[in-house]
């Protein structure tokens, strides 16, 4: 009976708008007084996930993420990209995918990317000639669209949370890294080629090459050119740690977006360092309290008794993964990325190993999900964005992000039944 009111107390914490890791925490102990396991455990486990050096390389990249939003990095992108690919019919709505990806991927929020180039892209998309609903469409959808390149957040999450579990088929982050490159150029060709039949019949201006506005762009950003080289170089290449690298980027963004372009005041920082830790903060605190309930999972057998349970009315592993995009696409439109990958991962990893997937390639297909449901109607977090910053009715935005969606869940499927796509390159 106390078990049952102490459960109902924390459902009502939940329901009430309690911060998802006091939820967490609330539930790893009980979990711990059923069992009666000492709850210093949980402290054990908050100094465990402090020893991780893989830990090193989040507040990094979230600072060097939160600088380029703030200076005028997104301006530079779509310039260079237009100067490049604007003569290609569809050539712009390409630069917007691409653009978006990559900004994504450094700044590791789909928010942000909406806001800072999603605002740039969109009157421009119009102004060309792209239709209103499908240029909101566009934008909205690829917000998210660089998650599953290196160096996103959230696969450096899935790989901290992963090796925590101890599995017995090992694996690094570098190895998350390349597996997201060909998924995420698979989700880029889709829709670029959905934007050139789709707009097939539309007067679309195409903006004539030059030689000297592409070398003023190429100009105007040459500092920040190099980022991605020390990505491919630095982690595909194996010449540094995912930490290193994630040191060598946030103090190469500081010293251009500071003193070299001079678009960060001196006396800035500190508010952009606060906001930025502030993130990190929440991140950190809710996987050590994950990690606690884990261990609950763990001694409950939960994650056997799942995969029992789901064995017993599924047997083909492939039934399996379509369950489980229906699930994660469902799980992604109303839980924010980060706590769904701390509170299932633990769950859903030794389920999908004992089916035989790889966890590289579950990582990829968790993570795809995650992109699409931040636009899954009726409440990803994208569409409240971009309605909010467009000044449009959401009906209008679930619309306008159908037909895409539609695009990205065939590359998903492609991405869950191919696992090649993913593991080619390992």
């Amino acid at each position: 009976m106390t078990t049952s009111i102490l459960f109902l107390g924390i459902l009502l914490m939940a329901l009430a708008g309690a911060p998802i890791f006091a939820v967490i925490l609330g539930a790893s102990i009980v979990g711990f007084h059923i069992a009666d396991v000492p709850l210093t455990v949980i402290g054990i486990e908050l100094y465990r996930i402090s020893e991780t050096p893989l830990l090193l390389a989040l507040p990094l990249f979230t600072l060097a993420g939160y600088l380029m939003a703030e200076s005028k990095t997104s301006e530079r992108m779509v310039r260079l990209t237009q100067a490049m690919f604007g003569w290609l019919p569809g050539g712009l709505s390409i630069i917007a995918f691409i653009t978006c990806a990559l900004f994504t991927a450094f700044t590791g929020a789909s928010g942000v990317t909406i806001v800072a180039v999603g605002a740039l892209l969109y009157p421009a998309l119009k102004q060309v000639g792209y239709g209103e609903r499908f240029s909101l469409g566009l934008v909205t959808t690829s917000g998210s669209l660089g998650l599953l390149l290196a160096p996103s957040l959230p696969l450096i999450l899935y790989g901290i949370i992963a090796q925590q579990m101890n599995l017995e088929q090992s694996f690094t982050i570098q190895d998350l890294f390349v597996a997201g490159i060909l998924p995420a150029l698979l989700m880029i060709v889709l829709l670029s080629a959905y934007s050139l039949w789709a707009n097939k019949e539309a007067p679309i201006e195409m903006q004539a090459f030059d030689w000297a506005e592409l070398r003023a762009a190429f100009w105007q950003a040459r500092w920040e050119l190099p980022l991605p080289l020390f990505v491919i170089g630095g982690i595909y290449g194996g010449f540094f740690a995912v930490s290193e690298t994630a040191a060598v980027i946030v103090l190469y963004v500081l010293v251009v977006e500071v003193f070299l372009y001079k678009e960060i005041p001196l006396k800035q920082l500190p508010s952009i360092i606060r906001q930025s830790m502030t993130m990190v903060g929440g991140i950190i605190l809710i996987l050590a309290v994950s990690l606690a309930l884990t261990g609950v999972f763990i001694d409950a057998e939960v994650p056997t008794r799942a995969f029992e349970f789901i064995k017993s009315h599924v047997d083909s592993k492939y039934t399996f993964l379509i369950l489980l995009n229906i699930f994660l696409l469902l799980l992604g439109a109303i839980l924010d990325i980060f706590s769904a990958i701390v509170i299932m991962v633990p769950i859903i990893l030794p389920v999908a190993i004992a089916y035989g997937i790889d966890p590289v390639h579950l990582g990829i297909i968790f993570l795809a999900n995650m992109q699409i449901g931040y636009f899954t109607p009726p409440v990803g977090m994208n569409l409240f964005i971009a309605s909010y910053r467009f000044g449009k009715p959401i009906t209008e935005l679930y619309k306008a992000a159908l037909p895409f969606m539609a695009v990205l869940i065939l590359a998903l499927l492609l991405i869950t039944y191919v696992p090649e796509i993913s593991l080619i390159l390992l």
